[in-house]
């Protein structure tokens, strides 16, 4: 491929990527404004509705226990938020990799797989091997 086509791709892959964040943006309207007359949230999780179904439904509900922390702001509770999602994620990517991998050597050498394999079934079957004696270990009687 020339350089100019990957540039001209590349250029077509920024393009498509700033549509894709712009776009949805401009086309949300602001949503109505609530019952009480105050304005609503955008972007509201799905905790608030959950709370608000269960005061419609049992008004003098206590919780059970209250949170060990509670993030000093909705910031932070962002943040912590997608600090999880990115561990996550960090996690899932490790674990693709590896299997990806070792699929990768299993398909390179299949009869190394095999033969790893029947050693490991055979130290199974007959226990732990000796250790290979060293020069250091046979004295001279």
């Amino acid at each position: 491929m020339s350089r100019a086509r990957i540039h001209g791709r590349t250029w077509l892959l920024m393009a498509a990527v700033v549509l894709l964040t712009v776009l949805p943006l401009l086309w949300v309207r602001a949503p109505a404004p609530d019952a009480s007359g105050a304005p609503a949230e955008l972007f509201q999780g799905a905790d608030a509705h959950a709370q608000q179904a269960i005061l419609d439904i049992a008004p003098d509900y206590q919780p059970w226990f209250s949170p060990v922390l509670e993030p000093s702001s909705g910031e932070i509770a962002s943040l912590l938020f997608a600090l999880q999602a990115a561990l996550g994620a960090g996690v899932i990517g490790y674990w693709l990799g590896v299997s990806k991998t070792r699929a990768a050597l299993s398909a390179a050498s299949p009869d190394a797989a095999t033969a790893d394999a029947d050693a490991e079934a055979d130290a199974d079957a007959t226990g732990p091997s000796p250790a290979p004696a060293s020069t250091a270990d046979h004295r001279d009687h």
